[in-house]
């Protein structure tokens, strides 16, 4: 029997692409990175331009995803990943040529509109952190986000003056990160498990995003005020696929920081049941929640590897199975953009973080035992503390 041909596009579509070829689909892919295990997986494959956090650009993932149809005869659909919460008018024109296996348009541009995003956590009483559109008086106070960005490193401290084009304040609130990820069809949702995330603070970046472990627990009260927010966020916006919450918990108190519309950074960390979480996507996409649900063996964690310094070429590297996202041999990888991605698994999120951050230093000691002895690698070990290939081309949550 012939795999079913599916597109993905994402700024980086190797997780999809895994996920897709464990539930017995064969994706086409269009990313940023091109990276070796992604073309490996894909069973036809694009390179776009685009900028980390931002996404692909307009013109160049039209064009790759109208080649890749045509090179897969019959694709069921395209499901998005990370780098289209900021383009709903792309996210518009891809749904006229493309079945969307996902979260519409208009889901995702009243989730990702910050102003309208607030007033809606407003009606519903959903505690969240207020929002400016203009400079304010305290900007200490305050964090600066860019609308419809992702993986943390667009968010900076807020300062005096006006904002740049595309940002807005978000005032500071305390607690640790935490992400309800869920199915959901538009009317009900199936939660799926709690992540933890932290950071890998760079020049520059101090919230961009490191890594995820899970499950996690929340606070039983925490938990389902949360399952109702994003029950409530469902129904107003007609959410459907693979979503997950974005949380900062402080004891009994807790925010939500975002919605993240789409499969995102922990689907290594999710996809690890029984039923193939890409089938149960395309299931709640289509209006229709799956009706078992995984147990997850144990938990897992995932962390990214960034560059203190720029590579020049990437060595040739025999690289461990439980690492993911590989740049090919000879690619050149700027200052602070990710090298790879880091997996682990254990008994609880604890553990699976302390094995993620051991492999990581592992890795890292290869590395630098392949190339020029001036060349440094990053991973934020941050369990220690308990907190939480270009940078602007490559990954709050990705």
């Amino acid at each position: 029997m012939t795999a079913r041909a599916v597109l993905i596009a994402a700024q980086s579509g190797r997780a999809l692409a895994a996920a897709a070829r464990r539930a017995g689909y064969s994706p086409f892919v269009a990313d940023l990175f091109g990276d070796a295990d992604t073309r490996a997986l894909a069973a036809g494959y694009r390179r776009v331009s685009g900028r980390l956090g931002a996404g692909p650009g307009t013109r160049g993932v039209e064009a790759a995803l109208s080649s890749l149809a045509a090179e897969a005869g019959a694709p069921v659909g395209l499901v998005l990943g990370s780098g289209f919460e900021g383009a709903p008018g792309l996210m518009r024109r891809l749904a006229k040529r493309f079945r969307l296996l996902g979260a519409a348009p208009e889901a995702v541009s009243a989730l990702k509109d910050p102003a309208g995003f607030a007033s809606l956590c407003a009606r519903l009483s959903i505690p969240h952190p207020e929002i400016a559109l203009a400079p304010v008086p305290d900007p200490e106070a305050w964090l600066m986000k860019r609308r419809g960005a992702s993986g943390g490193g667009h968010i900076r401290p807020a300062g005096p003056g006006r904002l740049p084009a595309g940002a807005y304040l978000q005032r500071r609130v305390p607690g640790r990160p935490r992400s309800l990820n869920a199915l959901v069809d538009g009317r009900t949702i199936a939660v799926l498990a709690v992540t933890e995330q932290w950071t890998a603070p760079g020049p520059g970046r101090p919230f961009r995003y490191a890594g995820a472990a899970g499950p996690a627990a929340l606070p039983p009260a925490v938990q389902q005020a949360a399952e109702r927010a994003l029950a409530g966020l469902t129904v107003a916006t007609g959410l459907r696929g693979l979503v997950s919450a974005d949380l900062l918990v402080d004891g009994e108190a807790w925010w939500l920081l975002e919605i993240n519309p789409r499969p995102g950074a922990t689907l290594d960390v999710l996809d690890r049941g029984p039923v193939p979480l890409f089938a149960a996507h395309l299931a709640a996409a289509g209006g229709r929640l799956p009706e078992h649900r995984s147990v997850l063996p144990g938990a897992a964690a995932t962390e990214i590897l960034y560059a203190d310094h720029e590579i020049s070429a990437v060595p040739f590297l025999d690289w461990p199975d439980w690492t993911m996202d590989r740049p090919p041999a000879g690619s050149r990888v700027e200052a602070g953009a990710p090298i790879c991605t880091v997996l682990a698994e254990g008994a609880d999120a604890g553990a699976a973080r302390r094995a993620v951050a051991m492999r990581a230093a592992e890795l890292r000691a290869r590395l630098e035992g392949t190339t020029d002895t001036a060349l440094a690698f990053a991973s934020r070990r941050s369990m220690l503390d308990g907190v939480s290939r270009d940078p602007l081309s490559r990954v709050e949550e990705g």
